[in-house]
């Protein structure tokens, strides 16, 4: 009895000091966390929800908001001669931009994947547009555009091409010309490095046991890479629509949103409200809507997913 007794106590003393190096790693976990947790209700969800409160207001920061109700969506939806516009430009931006990046980037660790002497060389050099600052990539950009002195143009002129695009200058290339200043910032960078992981991740004795059924790369490439790629596909589908739909400041710093607002985005659009002319409650409307698009696409994006997205091993 005596034996079993003083198992018992040895048992409820190692439980208690058990729990009581729980709680202490429960309380520095805690203490670790808390400096996100303040960041994430301070400066996310703090300011989020004031944002929510001021869409339904009339505020100019000047003085106190004054509740208007749902005179700031009415607005939007009914009486906003560039809402729609640039609503239309930006998917027009989004659709035409990400898929070529999404493309662009898959092929091109492709090629960057294989069994190459000086492959580290080369992936440094198609990395390395994706360093340049935004605002230095549209300056180069701006002069290699040009419409009378760019080198492009005269490249092009040279080739026979007698009439040029305008590029920034013109309504209909301006766009185009911000996609493509995308396309070559974008192609070799984070989007690129992904696919890269994911290929390496492929198992090889798959492409072995292609090779032995006389598979060509072509075959390989259509019924083994691309589809143990889809994951990765859709990893940078997603973030890159939410990327494409965010753009700001490539326009803001090479055509301000023009020529006769070409190239006038939603964002850009949300930004004038809410800092030129100081309309914070009607800015704040259309970065809610604006949300809610995303979060929508993101969500439509997921369900469909599940039609065309292999995970292997699953």
């Amino acid at each position: 009895m005596a034996t079993l007794a003083s198992r018992l106590n040895l048992s409820n003393v190692a439980e208690a000091l058990t729990t009581s190096r729980q709680r202490r790693e429960n309380v520095y976990g805690y203490l670790f966390l808390t400096p996100w947790l303040l960041g994430f209700f301070g400066l996310f969800i703090g300011p989020g929800l004031f944002s929510l409160y001021l869409s339904f207001t009339k505020y100019d920061v000047l003085s106190a908001p004054e509740w208007i109700g749902l005179d700031n969506y009415i607005k939007m939806f009914f009486e906003d001669p560039l809402f729609y516009t640039s609503l239309g430009r930006t998917f027009y931006y989004a659709g035409v931009g990400v898929p070529l990046g999404v493309v662009g980037s898959m092929f091109l660790a492709i090629l960057l994947n294989a069994k190459l002497r000086g492959l580290a060389t080369y992936r440094t050099l198609f990395f390395m547009p994706s360093l340049v600052p935004i605002v230095a990539s549209v300056v180069l950009w701006k002069w290699l555009l040009h419409a009378d002195f760019g080198i492009i143009n005269q490249w092009l002129v040279d080739l026979g091409w007698s009439d040029p695009p305008g590029w920034f200058g013109d309504r209909r290339w301006a766009i185009p010309s911000l996609i493509v200043m995308g396309l070559w910032q974008g192609l070799g960078g984070t989007r690129m490095i992904i696919f890269l992981a994911g290929l390496q991740g492929i198992p090889e004795s798959l492409y072995e046991a292609a090779s032995i059924d006389g598979a060509s790369p072509i075959h390989k490439l259509r019924h083994v890479t691309i589809p143990l790629l889809t994951p990765t596909i859709f990893f940078n589908m997603v973030l890159g629509i939410i990327g494409g739909l965010q753009v700001f400041t490539a326009a803001f710093v090479a055509t301000e949103g023009g020529p006769g607002f070409a190239t006038t985005f939603y964002s850009l659009h949300l930004y004038r409200h809410a800092f030129d002319y100081w309309n914070m409650g009607y800015a704040a409307s259309l970065a809610w809507f604006f949300a809610f698009v995303i979060v929508s696409l993101t969500i439509w994006q997921l369900r469909l997913s599940r039609r065309w997205v292999f995970y292997y091993g699953s």
